[in-house]
């Protein structure tokens, strides 16, 4: 019975050794006030971006709108006299300067024509000379009495008939001329040919067969319709000089060709509210055809001092369009912005920038109000 309480005894001083033992090895080397840091904390990071300085200049004000092309001369060309078609001259397609030969109908039958006219004109003229010299001899018989006055005033008379008579063949010989003249189709303006439409060996007459058409590529028009509110800035623009225009195709990035408004109609369409306004454009290269979608931009003024970013720093939420600047302490800072026209590849901001923020333009998908930022020293910073 003594046996169990004396076990009992020597468990309970053994485990109590054990215990002390374990928090004296726990509290070597550390003193016990010390804080161990949050599994997962991290001192705070720094973003490395490209800042881009904001740029002050004058800019540029432009109206833009969809426009067509059109030549300024088309024509097509038909014949003034009926022939065979006896060759082309030019290929279709074809450049050609004012005056170039064109098509050739035969000519043989005009040629003759013109012959005849001469001959007859020649045997006109020679009898008008004998009708001269006979009136003469005759007027001086008159008066002498040995020819009667109504002998002499047949004389006359066959005189001025001698006389008309040279007159007409000289008419006809210019018709003649002018026919034979026809057999030769010719360019009345520079241009380019189309598709043929007679070929060698047809026969050409006089109601209306078109060989081809011609159409003038230098200069050309470009018609647009602008709104009309915009006649007041137009109109505005118009009184200060000539209004430049730019053009350009699609795709372009820099304008094509250039011009001035050269035309502006007298009245607005009341189902469009539109008006109808146009553009004279040198086209040397006639690289542009009549009849293509273009972009017309009138210069219409100048914005003086205008701010401007890169546009690939502008990012947009719900609110509206923002940029990240570096700001105090060299912590991102998001402004609001207001924009204004593109400039190549930066946009006016018209409010919510200054000129000598530094505007960040990389980095954006990590960037938040308040990140710490340095600025990238391997990235330009001047403008874009």
């Amino acid at each position: 019975m003594r046996k169990v309480p004396m076990t009992i005894g020597l468990i309970a001083g053994a485990a109590a050794a054990t215990l002390i033992a374990f928090y004296s090895v726990e509290g070597l080397g550390k003193p016990s006030d010390e804080k161990t840091p949050a599994a997962g904390a991290r001192p705070e990071s720094v973003l490395s971006v490209p800042v881009r300085a904001v740029v002050k200049k004058t800019v540029p004000l432009f109206l833009d709108y969809v426009g067509t092309t059109e030549a300024i001369r088309s024509v097509t060309l038909q014949a003034k006299v009926t022939g065979y078609l006896a060759r082309q001259a030019v290929p279709d397609g074809a450049d050609v300067k004012q005056g170039d030969l064109l098509y050739v109908l035969d000519p043989r039958d005009y040629q003759a024509a013109l012959e005849q006219s001469k001959a007859q004109g020649a045997r006109d003229a020679a009898a008008l000379d004998y009708a001269r010299a006979s009136q003469g001899r005759n007027a001086v018989l008159n008066k002498q009495g040995w020819v009667s006055h109504d002998t002499y005033d047949q004389v006359t008379s066959s005189m001025h008939q001698a006389q008309a008579a040279v007159a007409i063949d000289q008419a006809l010989i210019q018709t003649a001329e002018l026919n034979l003249r026809y057999t030769e189709i010719r360019a009345p303006f520079a241009g380019r040919l189309g598709r043929s439409q007679m070929h060698e060996g047809a026969l050409i007459t006089v109601a209306g067969t078109p060989f081809n058409t011609l159409v003038q590529l230098d200069p050309l028009y470009v018609t647009f319709n602008p709104g009309e509110t915009d006649l007041d800035r137009i109109g505005k623009a118009a009184a200060a000089g000539a209004v430049e225009a730019e053009i350009l195709l699609t795709g372009d990035t820099r304008p094509r060709l250039r011009g001035k408004l050269s035309f502006l109609d007298n009245s607005v369409d009341r189902a469009t509210g539109t008006i109808t306004a146009r553009v004279a454009v040198d086209n040397p290269r006639q690289a542009v055809l009549p009849g293509q979608y273009v972009r017309a931009r009138l210069h219409v003024g100048d914005m003086d001092g205008a701010l401007l970013v890169p546009q690939a720093a502008v990012g947009s939420s719900q609110i509206g369009k923002f940029v990240y600047v570096v700001g105090p302490d060299n912590k991102a800072e998001q402004r609001y912005v207001s924009l204004g026209p593109t400039e190549g590849d930066l946009v006016v901001v018209t409010k919510g920038v200054n000129e000598d923020d530094r505007v960040i333009v990389g980095n954006l998908q990590r960037l938040g109000p308040g990140t710490l930022v340095q600025v990238n020293p391997d990235e330009p910073q001047g403008a874009s």
